[in-house]
């Protein structure tokens, strides 16, 4: 499955971390993965990545997970199109491509003898929390648990005629934490409202965690006028505390 890769480097004290590229349909995608240097098995995280795509932030989630224990692999979703950034990319979403997406990655990581495929979890920020919803609701024996930051779209369907990603909720198997800010328009608090009562409904056990001075994006350093540092850093902590809990 693996076509090849681009390169080992270490990054911020993490386990190496290398780009490779995997299959998906006849099409080569992309894959960020990072992991602890000791055999395992280890659980793993599949990062969804946030709009701007796989961008510093993006793969410093990866390397932070790799030194937290787990292997962690985020892919390019936006791989099928050559677009000059991801403003233009984001126009060719489809819910469809980015289940076979989600579905290539996670394969690979279960057929890694260093990981406990028993143990996955999904985790994305921005349009991968929403994604992170999408891949588990979709592959519901997949993964353990899911980690949504800020996710917003959840109301809209990418592409035509299939469900929205709060419509798939019903497949969903496992336990959900998420982190919002309250000043937050995609997803608006009220928005947050109707995603808790429906996994409450539903009887999915979840955590929701909201920060009031905060909005959009709020852990991404890299965007200073959005970077809440106190909200930024606890919802980390409370992340990894979670996966150790719960994967």
């Amino acid at each position: 499955m693996v076509a090849g890769n681009r390169g080992e480097q270490a990054h911020g004290g993490a386990a190496m971390s290398q780009t490779i590229q995997i299959d998906v349909g006849g099409d080569a995608m992309d894959l960020y993965v990072a992991g602890p240097d000791s055999a395992g098995p280890h659980p793993a995280v599949l990062v969804c990545f946030h709009r701007g795509g796989m961008d510093a932030f993006t793969r410093e989630r990866v390397d932070l997970l790799a030194e937290a224990g787990y292997v962690a692999a985020a892919p390019d979703f936006y791989h099928r199109r050559k677009c000059e950034d991801s403003e233009e990319a984001v126009q060719h979403r489809r819910d469809d491509d980015v289940i076979a997406d989600i579905a290539a990655a996670v394969g690979w990581l279960q057929a890694q003898d260093r990981v406990d495929d028993g143990r996955i979890a999904i985790m994305g920020h921005c349009m991968g929390g929403r994604v992170a919803f999408l891949g588990a609701c979709a592959l519901p024996d997949a993964f353990a648990g899911v980690v949504t930051y800020y996710g917003g779209g959840m109301f809209s369907a990418w592409g035509e005629g299939g469900p929205t990603a709060f419509e798939r909720l019903p497949a969903l198997r496992c336990p959900v934490v998420g982190f919002y800010g309250n000043d937050d328009t995609n997803p608006s608090p009220e928005q947050v409202d109707r995603i808790r009562a429906e996994l409450k409904r539903l009887g999915i056990p979840y955590e929701v965690h909201r920060y009031d001075g905060t909005g959009h994006a709020f852990q991404g350093a890299q965007s200073p006028e959005k970077y809440r540092e106190g909200p930024a850093k606890e919802s980390w902590v409370r992340t990894v505390a979670w996966l150790g809990e719960t994967v």
